[in-house]
């Protein structure tokens, strides 16, 4: 019998060979970077890759560290933090797009390194946005440097999602305010030297909910203390604790933004609150991966797992789903660095859509390696763990789709939208049909109705 012929890229059974496209690591996303952008994503890879062992990471999810500030303190002396902030603060003033891209890499290390890595977005968003120099370069600066670890103090023990019910209270008294209250699920409880602090300073019975509320920088002191750290399911190792202030003296030059103005500082900082959550669960290419090399290599009835549908059609799903929260992540990104009117709404749906793929693409992980997978022989269980809170913190689920729907209503609804009302193209396009109040009513069927 003739051998079959050999096509160039063509393997044996007929599928293309990956020799035939030579695509080495995530080549084919690179279009969506330039070319400064594919250099951080590059060194970032290179330092989750070389720097950050697996026995750290066993001790962090052992609890055995109860702050990783030693990792801190590693991407600080890379000029990995910041990385959109003024570089006389210690940024590279770069864009949202290489964040995201810097988010993705380091996401595979897990929530809580992968959280230490944003908080300087997030913290470093309301200081650069709002603060005044004095404080960029007091408190900004030194964090930059890793000199300093911050954390943001926003969820309290009677409400999560009604933020601006918050009652931790600041009376001013002077050239200070008095600090009282209590928060919780604070990430950096145990191991921040400052605090980013929302609190109530508008105590008039009508004040408006978005004119209560201010940010107040808090130095760990007299007064601050960690009283409770949490066990978590997940996100381990990352000092997650309660604070409660008592009787604190914050002076006023560490008020961020307006006095009462802590809704419009909230409002900024959920933009970086919610993008990089995204963009830390596109770590999970991680588990995808993992799942990919074990089914390589797993032989079942005489075959590897990977050439059964059952396996293959779950890896098939979990690219597809990763991909398409990527392109929902950069697309967000694109948007904040673009200054697009409608950033808050892809952003919560870059958030929800990932949060959620995330934990998709993680037990789809687990099922294709089977009972091995739930054991501690791979680190899949601890994904699992991890990837759950994704779709809780910084926004639940629920008020992204309250924001994302609440943010479209508004854009569709407003007189100066300007597309196609489909409306208009029915076939019996009838408006005495089209009756949805009682005033519609009459004015078809007259005053009797």
């Amino acid at each position: 019998m003739a051998p079959a012929p050999k096509f160039p890229g063509v393997a044996p059974d007929g599928m293309l060979a990956c020799s035939y496209f030579p695509i080495q690591g995530d080549i084919m996303y690179d279009f969506m970077l330039s070319p400064e952008e594919q250099e951080l994503k590059l060194e970032v890879r290179r330092f989750v890759r070389e720097e950050i062992s697996s026995e750290f990471l066993r001790k962090m999810d052992n609890n055995e560290i109860t702050y990783p500030r030693e990792f801190v303190e590693k991407l600080a002396a890379k000029g990995l933090f910041g990385i959109r902030f003024p570089k006389q603060y210690g940024g590279r003033e770069m864009s949202w797009v290489a964040e995201v891209a810097a988010g993705e890499e380091i996401g595979c290390l897990g929530m809580a390194l992968g959280c230490a890595f944003v908080m300087p977005s997030i913290v470093g968003e309301a200081l650069n946005v709002f603060g005044t120099a004095a404080q960029k370069e007091k408190y900004l600066k030194p964090y930059l440097e890793g000199k300093l670890v911050a954390a943001e103090a926003l969820t309290e023990p009677r409400g999560g999602s009604d933020f601006f019910g918050a009652m931790t209270r600041a009376e001013p008294k002077g050239d200070h305010f008095i600090l009282n209250g209590m928060k919780r699920f604070v990430v950096g409880a145990e191991g921040a030297d400052f605090f980013l602090v929302y609190c109530k300073t508008n105590f008039e019975p009508n004040a408006h909910k978005y004119g209560r509320l201010s940010l107040l920088i808090v130095e760990k002191g007299p007064g601050v203390e960690t009283e409770y750290l949490y066990g978590l399911m997940g996100c381990r190792g990352g000092g997650t604790g309660r604070l409660v202030f008592r009787d604190v003296k914050v002076p006023q030059e560490n008020l961020v933004g307006e006095l009462h103005g802590g809704a419009l500082c909230f409002n900024q900082m959920m933009i970086p609150e919610r993008l990089t959550s995204a963009a830390g669960c596109l770590g999970v290419w991680g588990a995808l991966d993992l799942a990919v090399r074990y089914s390589n290599k797993r032989r079942a009835f005489g075959k590897e797992i990977r050439k059964y549908q059952a396996v293959n059609s779950k890896i098939a799903d979990s690219i597809t789903q990763l991909d398409a929260a990527r392109s929902l992540c950069y697309m967000a990104a694109r948007a904040v660095d673009e200054n697009y009117p409608h950033v808050r709404r892809i952003v919560s749906e870059a958030k929800r859509f990932t949060t959620e793929i995330a934990w998709d693409v993680v037990n789809n992980a687990m099922q294709v390696m089977g009972g091995i997978g739930y054991t501690d022989v791979y680190p899949l269980e601890r994904a699992l763990r991890d990837t759950r809170l994704g779709m809780i913190w910084t926004g639940t689920s629920e008020i992204m789709n309250l924001l994302i729907q609440h943010e479209y209503y508004g854009q569709v609804l407003d007189p100066a939208y300007d597309r196609r009302m489909m409306e208009n193209d029915a076939m019996n396009p009838d408006n005495s049909e089209r009756c949805f109040t009682d005033g519609d009513m009459q004015l078809v069927f007259g005053e009797g109705i």
